[in-house]
């Protein structure tokens, strides 16, 4: 039976860089991929941009200094390990130019309804692009790429990994590694996992991301004494079209009006503060709280003046020129959802609209209120689009130190690391930054990649 240095289990951006790093380093390394390969590369394949702490660069429109880029988590995220934190952000400041020393290429700045050109770079081609592009360098540097190899087991002696147990296309296979990072996603796509957590809600749940991620590897781990980070409930959940695909849904569903228009449940009643901060620090908590609504479902309205103000959908509006009827289509109660716009409409407070700032256009006098960016719902014809919760990937995950050890219930495992969605709750509890889970998996890849082939060691 082959021996490596070091086993990767994954095959998205946190493994892949990880891989590419223990083969930098000279490690024998061997990367297990569960998504055949046309499939392969996890959630890293929707991406399309990440963000990272950095002075005036030629990637980004400005400055993001590290100090910013922390207490942006802070707003958004709650309880989690501050020191860890700390040094990802440290550490971000140089990723963008590993990416690039990588063979990753970065277009021009990205300005408009995001906001996110100062704070993000975007890479060409997307995450698909990205993903083929770190394939070709991990071949390049002899890192062996098995496909369709599920892992289903790790057996673990005294604290240390002995070896692997996966699945080579439906046959059983065992490889030994004196290292063995878990860079493999979270549990999204294992609904009956998320029944355990969320009951019968989770049959409604979007699963934004790839059909792979079952969690497994993790799993196994937890039964053998892992300690875990991060709230059962937690992960990058936004508001995706319900009319899109049970998985593997990606970027193209999400629906981007809410900050622009209202949202009402199924029983025609407002819920939350639509207009509460900028778009790309509160879209991925829509999720959640449409996972709380009845049914797992909610509509977002707008009106013919606010359609240029959003990102274009992937499947078209339900519209009509009379509101009346727009909510008999959208089978909602008639007259407490026309009651609902109506007290909106006389609680809005006119102002200059700037999709691009916190702006003065506000209700006063509303609960929930509406922040910013309130502008009446009246002018025909009158759009909507059904949401669900868009599940990206949880949260909870395995507890790591600095150095991307899995923590145990009295101790830690010798030679067993994580990277990227598996130990994302070490950091992210409840919102998200967009693009930080790409740094998060790019800034622990390079360093467990590191520390399992001993190459560096942190404080």
């Amino acid at each position: 039976m082959d021996r490596y240095d070091a086993v990767i289990i994954g095959g998205g951006n946190a493994a892949l860089v990880a891989a590419i790093t223990s083969a930098e380093n000279g490690a024998k390394t061997l990367l297990l991929e569960s998504a055949p390969e046309l499939d392969r590369g996890g959630n890293t394949k929707y991406t399309r941009d990440i963000r990272y702490a950095h002075s005036d660069d030629g990637f980004t429109s400005g400055a993001y200094p590290k100090n910013e880029l922390l207490n942006d988590l802070r707003k958004v995220s709650k309880d989690f390990d501050e020191k860890i934190a700390a040094s990802v952000v440290d550490d971000s400041e140089s990723i963008a130019f590993w990416m690039e020393h990588h063979g990753v290429k970065f277009k021009k700045e990205i300005r408009g309804t995001l906001s996110l050109s100062r704070t993000n770079a975007f890479f060409l081609g997307g995450g698909k692009a990205l993903v083929n592009t770190y394939y070709r360098e991990a071949e390049r540097l002899g890192v062996k790429i098995l496909y369709n190899a599920q892992v289903f087991d790790l057996s673990i002696k005294d604290n240390r990994c002995k070896s692997i147990l996966f699945t080579l296309d439906g046959q059983a296979q065992e490889v030994y590694s004196d290292s063995v990072i878990i860079a493999s996603g979270g549990f999204e796509a294992n609904v009956e996992k998320l029944k355990q957590i969320w009951g019968d809600a989770a049959n409604n749940f979007s699963i934004r991301g790839t059909k792979y991620n079952t969690g497994i590897p993790f799993q196994s781990l937890v039964d053998k004494e892992a300690k875990v980070a991060g709230d059962p409930k937690g992960g990058h959940m936004i508001a995706v079209d319900a009319r899109g695909p049970k998985f593997d849904g990606g970027i193209i569903t999400r629906i981007d009006a809410i900050p622009i228009g209202i949202v009402l449940n199924k029983k025609g009643i407002r819920f939350y503060d639509e207009g509460e901060d900028i778009w790309p620090k509160r879209y991925a908590i829509w999720g959640h709280l449409i996972s709380e609504q009845p049914e797992q479902i909610a509509y977002v309205i707008v009106d013919s003046k606010m359609l240029e103000d959003f990102l274009p959908t992937a499947y078209p509006a339900y519209t009509s020129n009379d509101l009346r009827e727009l909510f008999e289509i959208l089978k909602l109660p008639i007259d407490v959802s026309i009651n609902t716009v109506k007290v909106y409409n006389e609680k809005v407070v006119d102002g200059s609209f700037d999709r691009s700032k916190l702006d003065d256009c506000h209700t006063s006098g509303l609960q929930p209120p509406k922040s910013h960016w309130a502008r009446r719902i009246d002018k025909g014809p009158f759009y909507a689009f059904p949401l669900r919760p868009g599940l990206t990937f949880t949260y909870l995950g395995l507890k790591v130190d600095q150095e991307g050890r899995v923590q145990t219930s009295d101790g830690e495992f010798e030679n067993v690391y994580a990277a990227g969605e598996v130990m994302s709750g070490n950091i992210l509890t409840y919102g998200y930054l967009a693009g930080f889970g790409l740094t998060i998996g790019t800034v622990f890849g390079i360093r467990v990649g590191n520390v399992a082939t001993g190459k560096r060691h942190y404080s």
